[in-house]
């Protein structure tokens, strides 16, 4: 699958400027809500229309604003699983899932792609059952069901485990990621879970407030965010507003400090960002090093978050909970971030 989007659209005060290329396999458009993230599905799905652009999926224009071209959503097909997964709570499992072929006027073929489905999904013995009486997973491959039956080029999948608690969250996207790999179907997986995103996409863009502020494998936007934006919706605590010193140096103004980067700091720096797990205890002052002034300690189940005082802010040293025995009762005067922890953001 290849699918690019280069789309605009004004909504008043938030401007959509979609920006992304995929090349196959399960694609993610990672931000924080209200990002524009769910916007541009809708409109790769011509549920909405953008002001200008195009977006092509496998050499067709499903829209292009230039040449007129602008789909109907049942000539693109492509296949979107809603965050609620929009079955008709008046239907049962069967009414529901043919509810997907009704361009299907065969009634025979359309009823073996119904038995096809029903065991390919694992829905045996719920096929007369209302959505009320299905647990999330089921509910869940009900809905995968009714758009797969329409074989789409591209399923999307809009915030599909937001609503869930994080037990069942985590058990479905294992079953979910079994799913795709055995259909081998090309995915846009739409998230705000940085977890989620890791764990389901290789490939990947960092959306926020309707711009693309990062793109490219999962370890390159994670390891190197580029933005500050980016830097936060991917885990980073410790952020402040920094200028260039130096080729490799900057200072952070909230902190109060100077910095040493490993690359070059780019003339267009803004921001800092260090992420909490890279701090290491230091024996005495030195470069890149920060006395641990005022320490807070904030326990959880997993990790411990040590807070501390830096110039006019306070900044997060995560420790894992395997590693606290050593530092409780016991904690470094000084902390040090190694240069290639210094991440300076645009």
């Amino acid at each position: 699958m290849s699918l690019s989007v280069h789309i605009e659209k004004d909504l008043g005060d938030f401007q959509l400027r979609a920006d992304l290329e995929t090349g196959g396999g399960v694609f993610g458009v990672l931000g924080a809500s209200g990002c524009g993230k769910s916007y541009t599905l809708k409109c790769i799905a011509g549920i909405e229309t953008p002001d200008r652009g195009r977006i092509v999926l496998d050499g067709v224009a499903l829209f292009d604003a230039d040449k007129g071209v602008n789909l109907r959503p049942q000539q693109r097909r492509v296949g979107y699983l809603f965050q609620n997964y929009a079955l008709f709570p008046n239907m049962n499992v069967r009414k529901n899932i043919l509810c997907g072929m009704r361009g299907e006027k065969d009634r025979a073929r359309r009823e073996q792609t119904l038995e096809e489905v029903t065991a390919m999904f694992q829905l045996e013995g719920l096929m007369e059952h209302k959505p009320y009486q299905l647990s999330g997973g089921q509910a869940q491959r009900v809905a995968l069901a009714r758009i797969m039956v329409n074989q789409p080029r591209l399923l999307m999948l809009d915030e599909p485990f937001s609503a869930l608690d994080s037990y069942l969250r985590t058990k479905l996207q294992w079953e979910m990621q079994e799913m795709l790999a055995r259909f081998g179907q090309d995915v846009l997986l739409v998230t705000h879970d940085r977890d989620e995103a890791y764990r389901f996409c290789p490939n990947m863009v960092i959306m926020d407030q309707g711009h693309v502020v990062a793109k490219g494998s999962r370890e390159e936007v994670f390891e190197h965010p580029q933005t500050a934006a980016a830097a936060a919706i991917t885990g980073c605590k410790n952020l402040s507003p920094a200028r260039k010193t130096g080729r490799f140096t900057l200072f952070a103004q909230d902190w109060q400090t100077t910095l040493t980067a490993a690359e070059p700091v780019g003339e267009d720096v803004a921001s800092v960002g260090l992420r909490a797990h890279y701090f290491t205890p230091a024996d005495g002052p030195g470069d890149n090093v920060f006395p641990l002034t005022d320490p807070r300690i904030n326990e959880a189940p997993f990790s411990v978050s040590v807070f501390f005082t830096a110039g006019n802010t306070r900044i997060r040293w995560e420790i894992d909970r395997t590693l606290w025995p050593q530092f409780s009762g016991n904690l470094p005067k000084y902390l040090h971030i190694a240069p290639e922890g210094v991440m300076a953001l645009r």
